[in-house]
């Protein structure tokens, strides 16, 4: 057999860097779940998920990906609900933000504590930046989100819990991302989310945003939610960040309690 030509090689090369993703194993086809995972999203329906009543059909499947307008007719809660209950688990989502037609006036400059920086005079330092709002309920409520959305601070914190004035100090720097890995609006972005006992951690983009949060009063079971968030006024405009994302790639590996 002849040696490969020098055109013929980098061929090859082109089509194994193709191959390849950012961590560098093989990119796997989406919505097939890898070894020891199984896929919660098929690519195609809404099988094992419960679309909201009245919705309206704003959330579709489009080209195998989950996707959200923000514009859900339903009545009451508008977000994505898985029909299972999990318990201890691990999680994988991919998701993106399409866009950011809003700007919200009211982006907050986040400590790493997980308080609120002020100017010299006592007042809380804001920005006013394009956003978009979303996140992953886990054990069944809002409350126990992880976060997706354009601050500063990265997407992964758990806003319901470090915005609560009961949270303790510990417990509120833990639920605080320790790095910003958001990748650019458009691009998709990978959360692994462990929850294990009363413990979260999440990791985008294989980053560890979230080291290991225990938070006291997590259920001990409950479905998962992809968020609605935002709406528009009567006169058409984005009164909120809108969710205006697509989720794909959502693969569940169930841990046994010990």
């Amino acid at each position: 057999m002849n040696p490969p030509s020098s055109s013929h090689a980098s061929i090859v090369a082109a089509l194994l860097w193709c191959s390849l993703s950012v961590g560098g194993a093989a990119r796997a086809a989406d919505n097939i779940a890898p070894p020891g995972f199984v896929s919660l999203f098929n690519g195609q329906d809404f099988a094992g998920w419960r679309v909201p009543a009245g919705d309206g059909g704003h959330w579709k499947v489009i080209d195998g990906a989950i996707d959200y307008d923000a514009l859900s007719q339903a009545p009451g809660d508008k977000s994505l609900w898985s029909e299972r209950e999990y318990g201890d688990f691990v999680l994988r989502v991919d998701w993106r933000i399409k866009e950011t037609p809003y700007v919200n006036p009211n982006v907050p400059y986040i400590l790493p504590d997980g308080t609120h920086a002020r100017d010299v005079h006592g007042k809380e330092l804001r920005l006013a930046l394009p956003d978009s709002d979303s996140g992953i309920f886990i054990r069944g409520n809002g409350r126990y989100q992880v976060n997706i959305w354009c601050w500063p601070i990265g997407s992964g914190e758990m806003y319901g819990l470090r915005t609560d004035r009961n949270t303790s100090p510990e417990l509120r720097a833990a639920v605080t991302p320790r790095t910003q890995a958001d990748l650019p609006v458009g691009q998709w972005n990978r959360f692994e989310i462990t929850v294990r006992g009363n413990t979260v951690t999440t990791v985008l983009n294989g980053k560890t945003v979230i080291p290991g949060a225990t938070i006291p009063d997590l259920p001990p079971r409950g479905r998962l939610a992809l968020q609605h968030h935002g709406g528009k006024n009567a006169s058409g405009q984005w009164n909120s960040p809108p969710s205006l994302l697509q989720f794909k790639n959502i693969f569940m590996k169930e841990l046994t309690t010990p």
